[in-house]
């Protein structure tokens, strides 16, 4: 009974040990997580920000972490200051402001980390001829980075690809697949 005894206590010090450096092991992940995650967060607020000031041609945008002492538990919080308008939350901003905003935020996120390809689904929709301008002009820019590929109905969008595909009903009920090289070089 005694050298039964002793194994399981032997077996409860191996479990406390063991239980230990899991500890041990989660802390340090989790510095290691929070340390990247607030260097990430500040450089695509950075981004963000200058990106913004680009898009609506002045005015300010940050993000904050709602928990600064907890940023892997808390949220983030956007606040914006659009040109000539006093600092709002974007469920007060129309739809084209809102979806220039959103766009600000997806490409601040590809500055940070770029993506080889990304799927953009009428994300131009709300956007103005104006803005679509901008928006065209953003993914001209990013497109070195990052193959785009964007679902449109918009004329200014289409007009910035470099190779369109379609469908046209030519006919009732027969649909045909279309494909044009916008952009072709001069010497091909």
């Amino acid at each position: 009974q005694l050298a039964r005894r002793k194994f399981y206590e032997g077996q409860v010090a191996d479990l406390a040990e063991a239980r230990k450096g899991l500890e041990t092991i989660i802390s340090d992940i989790d510095r290691t997580m929070e340390s990247r995650f607030t260097e990430a967060f500040r450089k695509i607020n950075e981004e963000f920000g200058r990106i913004m000031q680009l898009m609506f041609r002045g005015g300010k945008a940050r993000l904050e972490l709602t928990d600064e002492a907890h940023p892997l538990e808390g949220g983030v919080e956007m606040y914006l200051q659009l040109p000539g308008k006093k600092r709002q939350p974007l469920s007060l901003m129309s739809g084209g402001e809102r979806a220039l905003t959103v766009i600000a935020l997806l490409f601040a996120l590809l500055s940070y980390q770029p993506s080889p390809f990304c799927i953009l689904d009428e994300i131009d929709a709300p956007l103005d001829d104006a803005n679509i301008q901008r928006f065209a002009d953003f993914l001209r820019d990013y497109a070195g980075n990052t193959q785009f590929i964007v679902i449109t109905h918009r004329k200014g969008t289409m007009e910035c690809a470099d190779i369109m595909y379609g469908v046209t009903m030519e006919e009732s009920g027969v649909s045909k697949l279309l494909s044009v090289k916008i952009n072709a070089k001069e010497n091909e």
